[in-house]
């Protein structure tokens, strides 16, 4: 299948902690389902100290699933993502306003 959401995509999300939150999109697992959404679904990791890190509390953005992102429309409301064929390529597409996403 197709993959609706991409890396670089501005997603809003739709259920969870983060509900109504904006994001870029970082990094996908298709397998998985999962998406990892910068400053989203943020968790503290206690790393310990080494050579190279002073270790201590990192925040570290863990993955959402995909089933609750929606990606970003011009208008800034959530969307849904279809498919169309334009010039013998297919394209990406946002439900509501039309728009090619990817062009």
């Amino acid at each position: 299948m197709a993959a609706k959401l991409k890396k670089g995509d501005k997603v809003v999300v739709l259920a969870g902690k983060d509900k109504g939150r904006t994001g870029t999109i970082a990094s996908v697992s298709p397998k998985a389902g999962k998406a990892v959404v910068d400053g989203i679904n943020m968790a503290v990791r206690h790393t310990a100290q080494s050579a190279r890190s002073q270790g201590g509390r990192v925040p570290k953005a863990l993955p959402i699933d995909l089933s609750n992102l929606a990606i970003v429309d011009k208008n800034g409301k959530a969307t849904r993502v279809g498919f169309r064929f334009e010039d013998g390529k297919k394209v990406r597409y946002a439900k509501t306003t039309g728009d090619v996403i990817d062009a």
